[in-house]
């Protein structure tokens, strides 16, 4: 299972519908001039994994993930990711026959907030248990590593990485 295409309509510096797509299944860069909206990719890719330390994004609550906070008359900030899932064997279970798994994430002004999975609304527990079932969690401390400490990582000796990651 790995990211085949992101749509962000209305999340933090994109207050347009956008598409991102041509992702490579091994290794993906995103790359581009200060303040063009990189670090927003990533937080939305957080935002829609069910992050719930909203720091860890650079945010106070979920109202700042809209658009310039609903004051350019955009109230809702909508992210979907969607998988590609032809691999069965690393398939979420109960997921095997679906060539593509499409998870959203919406929140609108006030803070009411949902989640989608293939179009259903479920509950943040259903999308977390969805990627636990594959190894992933994105409200383990080391998941994301921000800006600024990856130095650090890069300069870490190999039992110092073991215990970081511990």
């Amino acid at each position: 299972m790995y990211i085949k295409s992101i749509v962000l309509d209305g999340f933090k510096s994109y207050g347009q519908r956008t598409e991102i797509h041509g992702f490579d299944r091994e290794f993906n860069a995103i790359t581009g001039l200060n303040g063009t909206g990189k670090s927003n990719i990533l937080d939305s890719i957080c935002f829609v994994l069910g992050i719930s330390n909203l720091s860890q994004v650079r945010a106070g609550n979920l109202q700042d993930l809209i658009y310039r906070s609903g004051q350019a008359g955009v109230t809702k900030a909508t992210v979907s990711i969607t998988f590609d899932n032809r691999n069965s064997q690393q398939s979420p279970p109960g997921f095997e026959d679906y060539e593509e798994i499409t998870i959203s994430r919406q929140v609108a002004m006030g803070g009411k907030n949902k989640y989608l999975l293939n179009g259903s609304v479920v509950q943040n527990k259903r999308i977390q248990d969805l990627f636990c079932s594959v190894q992933l969690n994105v409200n383990n401390p080391h998941f994301l590593i921000m800006q600024g400490r990856i130095t650090k990582v890069l300069n870490m000796k190999p039992p110092e990485v073991s215990f970081y990651y511990a």
